[in-house]
C-alpha cells in the first residue's frame, strides 16, 4: 500500500514498549525532529505496562520448561497490540528481534513507501511464540548482536524510515546516491580544504568533468564493494 502524500495522513509510527520514555530520542532533534514538529510524521510510544496483570501489572512469566529469564507474556502483548491497532490498520507489525530477517535498505525504503509502521519491542529473554503468530508480528534483526532491548533498534528502523519521507532531507538525491541503494557501498567524500595533512581531493573531482566524475564513483564504490563487502556482489 502506498502512503498518501497529503498532510493529513502523516507517516505514523506506534512503538509498544515498557519504557515509552525512550521515545522520539534522537529523532526528536536535526532533520528527522523538525519533520516530527511539521507533522510530516507522527509518533505514539505506548506503554505495554498499561495491560499488565494484577496489582503489580505483571507484563513477564517464567520460561514454559524452565531455563533463565523471562518472557513476555502473550496475553499482556496481545492486548497492547490490539488497544494500539484497529483491526483494518494497514500497517506491518515489527517485532525487534535478533532471530528476525536482517533490515535491509529496500524493506526500509518500502517501509517509508508505506503508511507507517507498528513497533514492538521486546525486553527479558523473548517474548511468548503465540502473539508473534496471533498478531501477525514480523520479526526484524539490525545485526548479528543482542541488545538489552528492542527500543534502540526500534529508533534505528524509525531513523532509517523517517528520512525518506518526502521534505526531510534538504535534496532528494541525499536518499538516493547512498550505500545499499544501488546494491553496493558508497564512493568516497571529500570537501574543502583541497589540500589536508599531504593529503589532496583527487584530482578527477576538482576537474568539472562530469562523467569521469560518473566514472571514477562507480569504480570507487565497486571497488569498496569488493574489499569491504564481497557479500553484497550478486
Amino acid at each position: 500500500m502506498t502512503r498518501d502524500a497529503s498532510p493529513a495522513a502523516p507517516w505514523r509510527a506506534t512503538i509498544l514498549t515498557l519504557y515509552p520514555e525512550m521515545f522520539p530520542g534522537h529523532l526528536g532533534l536535526s532533520l528527522a525532529g523538525d519533520a516530527l514538529a511539521r507533522g510530516a510524521w507522527s509518533l505514539e510510544a505506548r506503554n505495554i505496562r498499561d495491560h499488565g496483570i494484577g496489582r503489580h501489572r505483571a507484563v513477564d512469566d517464567t520460561p514454559a520448561g524452565g531455563g533463565a529469564g523471562m518472557v513476555l507474556r502473550c496475553d499482556v502483548l496481545a492486548a497492547a497490540i490490539d488497544a494500539a491497532c484497529a483491526p483494518d490498520d494497514p500497517r506491518p507489525r515489527l517485532l525487534m528481534s535478533p532471530r528476525g530477517r536482517p533490515l535491509t535498505q529496500a524493506r526500509v525504503r518500502a517501509l517509508s513507501e508505506g503508511p507507517g509502521v507498528v513497533v514492538v519491542c521486546g525486553r527479558f529473554e523473548g517474548v511468548d511464540e503465540r502473539v508473534i503468530a496471533g498478531r501477525g508480528l514480523e520479526e526484524v534483526s539490525i545485526g548479528d548482536y543482542i541488545l538489552s532491548g528492542g527500543e534502540p533498534a526500534a529508533l534505528v528502523v524509525l531513523d532509517a524510515c523517517v528520512r525518506l519521507l518526502p521534505g526531510t532531507m534538504g535534496k532528494h538525491a541525499s536518499g538516493v546516491e547512498e550505500s545499499f541503494e544501488s546494491g553496493g557501498l558508497e564512493y568516497p567524500h571529500y570537501t574543502r580544504p583541497r589540500e589536508w595533512e599531504g593529503r589532496e581531493i583527487p584530482e578527477v573531482l576538482t576537474g568539472g568533468n562530469h562523467a569521469a566524475i560518473a566514472r571514477w564513483r562507480a569504480a570507487e564504490s565497486a571497488r569498496l564493494t569488493r574489499e569491504r563487502r564481497p557479500d553484497l556482489i550478486g
